[in-house]
């Protein structure tokens, strides 16, 4: 069977890969620790999983409009007006199945052959695949350390051109835990607005700050109008396998989107969109009480990382990764992850899993329990002990 060609251009995001070792390992009788995958260990708050319920009981089972079920939009837009301090309509709302569409569907409606479009490098993985698949060329957004694993902002200019059609950003960041500063979002928003370029903001991790608080490069002038903001309840409800997503997106992309859902998904299912207002209506004390938590381990992680020898770990922000540079083993990102593996039962990510620029660190997730963080820190020092 001979593949179209397009189909080369498109990558993989090997956090599933590491995960699906990882498990085989494990089915053989290895004892392994799992800080590869980024997922809450968090069930999903009961009140969610009992509005679903009580959808499906109400009959919420059948065909909806392709950007969703109006009162879950309007829902939707009414929390995002109250976080993101500005109005915004119902009609900018389109909800899909999961949050990883709005990048599948911005990135298609937008970008073609002769585009450029900048994203974040490292980065989450299906940024830089979807821009080749779509046949723009993917100009990558250097994250460098000295910065705090954020772009250096005398360096953001020369990223654009007359070529670039999308900027991606993600805040706080995937692998990384950084935060992007107000000042360099402000540089961001000028630039893509010199250049004519569209801003896809990535906030998925938005309620995950441990110190600060949210800014959105929408809220800078004029950028509601040339932004995407993509988000969900993945993370924040700890709703991974539920695939509950949701885009707003300018009035001009509206239909288009709405069009290439038509085409490939339908819509998003209505049990699920249902819980949606179940999530954002009530309570957020869940929310709350999980960033707490990621909090604490956050740091004793962080602390133990910082005493392996041949580790150094700045202290993330945001999200629940932490991106250790391993330079000081001796060892590359990909062999450290494979070694530590196989050799002492701890799963995590390579850092040139997210990007060339990711040589040198590895991503580590701290959505996991505190005992098993502990854990997998002895059997990191054991690790470098023998190296």
């Amino acid at each position: 069977m001979k593949l179209a060609s397009r189909m080369s251009l498109l990558g993989t995001e090997t956090a599933f890969e590491v995960l699906a070792r990882a498990k085989g390992l494990e089915a053989a009788g290895q004892s392994i620790i799992f800080l590869g995958i980024g997922e809450p260990d968090f069930d999903t708050p009961e009140h969610i999983i009992n509005g679903a319920k009580s959808a499906l009981d109400a009959g919420y089972t059948r065909y909806t409009p392709s950007p969703g079920l109006p009162i879950v939009r309007e829902c939707i837009a009414a929390d995002m007006s109250a976080r993101q301090g500005y109005d915004i309509a119902p009609s900018n709302v389109i909800i899909t199945p999961g949050a990883k569409p709005i990048m599948f569907y911005t990135i298609l409606a937008l970008c073609e052959e002769g585009d450029e479009a900048i994203y974040p490098n490292p980065g989450f993985p299906i940024y830089e695949s979807m821009i080749r698949f779509s046949g723009a060329t993917p100009i990558p957004m250097p994250l460098v350390e000295s910065q705090a694993y954020n772009p250096d902002p005398s360096e953001l200019e020369h990223l654009f051109s007359t070529k670039t059609k999308l900027v991606i950003i993600n805040s706080p960041n995937n692998p990384c835990g950084s935060v992007i500063p107000d000042s360099t979002l402000q540089i961001i928003a000028d630039l893509a607005k010199k250049n004519d370029a569209i801003v896809l903001s990535d906030e998925i991790y938005k309620d995950f700050y441990f110190e600060g608080s949210h800014t959105s490069i929408t809220n800078f002038p004029d950028m509601s109008s040339r932004s995407i903001i993509l988000d969900g309840l993945s993370k924040s409800y700890a709703m991974t396998g539920w695939r509950v997503g949701y885009g707003i997106f300018p009035d001009e992309l509206v239909e288009p989107i709405t069009r290439l859902i038509t085409n490939s998904v339908s819509h998003t299912p209505a049990f699920t969109q249902m819980a949606i207002i179940d999530a954002l209506s009530s309570s957020q004390e869940s929310v709350a009480n999980m960033v707490a938590e990621f909090k604490i381990r956050r740091d004793v992680l962080v602390d133990g990382l910082n005493k392996l020898p041949g580790i150094s770990c700045p202290m993330p922000l945001g999200a629940f990764y932490a991106f250790p540079n391993i330079n000081g083993t001796g060892l590359s990102s990909r062999t450290f992850e494979q070694r530590l593996l196989n050799e002492a039962g701890v799963s995590l990510i390579s850092g040139t899993s997210f990007g060339e620029y990711g040589e040198g660190y590895v991503r580590i997730s701290f959505a996991n329990s505190m005992e098993n963080i502990e854990e997998a820190l002895r059997r990191m020092a054991a690790f470098l002990a023998n190296l």
